[in-house]
């Protein structure tokens, strides 16, 4: 019998899917029947009907949890008791943050891997959800600035006189801060940027922006991803950073460490500093955010500075999002499923590296630790 590979509508207010009709080709190439659930796209901009074009089979809701393989966005969001043995579960988990519903679906018996711990090789590129879906976040801040400053961003040089170019400081160098770099860029502002890696500094640089220089330590760590630091760094470097956020118009903060709190660099104080009119989009809002007065999924106002807290800044381009999205799990799926055949190899890193849950178990030793469980070979 074929392996069987489901595609549940997300629970809301989640518009993403995890399959979109252009990529279904890449899971049938692996010998696998796909089930897409009835409505599955429709939030993202994929008709029913654009699916079945592709060969795909439009079902429902029961049918596409019994698959083999189920593929989702956000993989353990209205689970429930849909998932048992037999069920593998693809998706972006939040492990170390999320210890309930990844503990209950582990005890149903299923098969969970956890897109977001995708090891950072060269292998693993075109699997990588985490960097597509950050390219996504930081292109939505900028604009997001851009529609929400009550300036505008380019200098214009008109008749009535002339307008100054916004201000934009954008912290944090990664892939959502280098997108939200290029394009606020594109927008006509000027642009600063921040980040505690000066090895990004020729990347900032070549896409027209200054890069700030602080008299800091380097913070990179493994994979060229942030490392995590003590207070007394955080001190220093929010100390130093002051002048630099209160003389923006616009702040767009993007400071993440995998598996961790985003770090707290914008103060009241800093906030406080502000012009009346100025704006902080925190695209780290999911993970508590790097400003002190974000608020996850709302939209504050403090002493005239407006705080966009958005926890799902992909969403919001859901079209795209989903696309670059089902690309980066056709191609993970591909990787496991050998002969027609789902196979579990641990010792390929981007299968060890991803496996969360398994037999019952909470199995990745990273986050068993976050859970405070015993390594496996310790609690048998």
């Amino acid at each position: 019998m074929a392996l069987t590979i489901g595609v549940p509508a997300e629970a809301a207010p989640e518009t993403r899917v995890a399959m979109v009709p252009a990529s279904v080709a890449a899971l049938q190439r692996v010998g696998a029947r796909v089930l897409v659930e009835r409505g599955a796209g429709m939030a993202a901009g994929y008709q029913d009907d654009a699916y079945t074009a592709r060969g795909a089979e439009v079902a429902t809701a029961k049918a596409v949890w019994a698959a083999d393989l189920v593929l989702r966005v956000r993989a353990l969001e209205g689970v429930g008791g849909r998932v048992g043995r037999g069920t593998t579960l693809v998706g972006i988990c939040n492990a170390l943050y999320s210890p309930p519903a990844l503990r209950e679906v582990a005890a149903a018996g299923a098969t969970v891997f956890a897109l977001e711990l995708m090891p950072r090789i060269t292998r693993a590129q075109s699997m990588d959800v985490l960097s597509s879906q950050a390219t996504v976040a930081g292109y939505r801040a900028a604009v997001m600035a851009a529609a929400a400053l009550p300036k505008l961003f380019p200098m214009l040089t008109t008749a009535a006189g002339t307008v100054a170019p916004a201000r934009v400081l954008v912290v944090g160098a990664g892939v959502a801060g280098l997108q939200a770099i290029a394009t606020a860029r594109r927008l006509g502002a000027l642009v600063d940027a921040y980040d505690v890696r000066p090895a990004v500094k020729e990347q900032v640089q070549s896409l027209g922006a200054r890069f700030v220089e602080l008299p800091l330590e380097s913070a990179e760590g493994a994979g060229g991803y942030a490392q995590a630091q003590g207070a007394a760094f955080y001190a220093r470097q929010q100390e130093l950073m002051a002048k630099v956020v209160a003389a923006s118009d616009a702040v767009i903060t993007t400071a993440a460490v995998p598996g961790q709190a985003a770090p707290k660099l914008i103060t009241r104080a800093m906030v406080e500093a502000m012009a009346p009119g100025s704006l902080i989009v925190d695209v780290a809002a999911e993970q508590g955010g790097n400003c002190e007065l974000t608020r996850p999924g709302e939209t504050v106002v403090h002493q005239g500075v407006t705080i966009i807290g958005n926890t799902n800044l992909p969403g919001t381009a859901p079209f795209h999002a989903s696309q670059l999205y089902a690309h980066n799990v056709a191609a993970f799926v591909a990787s496991l499923v050998h002969d027609g055949a789902l196979t579990v190899d641990l010792t390929d890193e981007v299968t060890r590296e991803t496996l969360v849950a398994s037999a019952g178990e909470v199995t990745h030793p990273r986050v068993r630790e976050a859970f405070g469980l015993k390594p496996l070979d310790a609690a048998a």
